[in-house]
């Protein structure tokens, strides 16, 4: 359950990339699915980008294996439409030769003799360029008439330990190239990373863990003058009583006419005061645990 958003002085108006973080196991990639859902309601048109090879958007969508393509896997409430993309690094490193070198077939070669896996192993700052780079041009990407393609774009980023180094792509091709097409690549992915249009949300859990990279996330980020957006707190129940009514359970003085309400309230007409006593025993129960 997500039911704790902290974000940063703005409410995320104009922001058109969300880069979504956190330490494995907070449940990111449910809770960008989320956030593309909740951004394609009300008839816009949101991307959802996976880049690290997991089908793991597939699986929350119940569908079959995402190919090197957009797709659209839900509709949002009032018509919106979330779509999907499985960023495969070959495939995006082919097109990325073909747009720039005019490589395509070369390309191809390249994968047959197993060359890419091997460069973007010694060079895994190529590997983020490219990544980030075609997430960027979805972001960028307009129709004839001047407008966007994407309302929204949704990154199911690379864990927290490895966010800064993932977006801030500049550092990591510096060793690679000074000028040329991958630079220029690079510079252009950056643009768009560091603008006001881009937010980088962190997903945590309440323990320690999460929480303290969390902390060192936002610190790094910070240092390197990348944008934060919010902090979702996933997981996190409120109590089903408070404090008060907790007393008044266990002291027996519960106003069950007013569960009543709340059962009638919620839809279930039908033997509402029978569903109200099974409740008002219940939190009886609870109060006097």
């Amino acid at each position: 359950m997500v039911d704790r958003v902290s974000a940063r002085d703005t409410d995320w108006d104009g922001v058109r990339l969300h880069v979504v973080t956190g330490k494995g196991g907070t449940g990111k990639t449910t809770v960008a699915a989320a956030l593309a859902l909740a951004l394609a309601a009300g008839g816009r048109k949101v991307l959802l980008v996976e880049v690290e090879g997991r089908q793991g958007i597939a699986q929350l969508f119940d569908c079959p294996p995402l190919p090197y393509e957009e797709r659209r896997v839900a509709v949002a409430p009032d018509g919106g439409d979330v779509y999907a993309l499985a960023i495969d690094t070959e495939e995006a490193l082919i097109e990325y030769l073909e747009m720039f070198y005019s490589l395509k077939r070369a390309g191809k070669a390249m994968t047959k003799l197993g060359i890419v896996d091997f460069v973007t192993t010694i060079a895994p700052g190529l590997r983020d360029v490219i990544l980030t780079g075609k997430t960027s041009e979805s972001v960028r990407r307009r129709k004839k008439n001047g407008s966007f393609i994407y309302d929204a774009v949704v990154m199911d980023a690379p864990p927290t330990g490895r966010i800064t180094k993932f977006l801030n792509v500049n550092d990591e091709v510096s060793g690679l190239a000074k000028v040329g097409p991958v630079r220029n690549h690079a510079d252009t992915v950056m643009k768009v990373v560091r603008s006001p249009e881009t937010a980088v949300h962190f997903v945590t859990l309440l323990e320690e863990m999460p929480v303290q990279e969390t902390m060192d996330g936002i610190r790094d980020l910070t240092e390197v003058g990348l944008p934060i957006g919010g902090v979702i707190v996933n997981m996190e129940h409120q109590p089903v009583l408070t404090e008060d009514d907790l007393a008044a359970a266990g002291a027996g003085t519960l106003d069950t006419d007013e569960i009543v309400r709340g059962v009638k309230a919620a839809g279930l007409e039908h033997d509402a005061e029978s569903i109200a006593a099974v409740l008002a025993a219940a939190l009886r129960a609870q109060g006097a645990a």
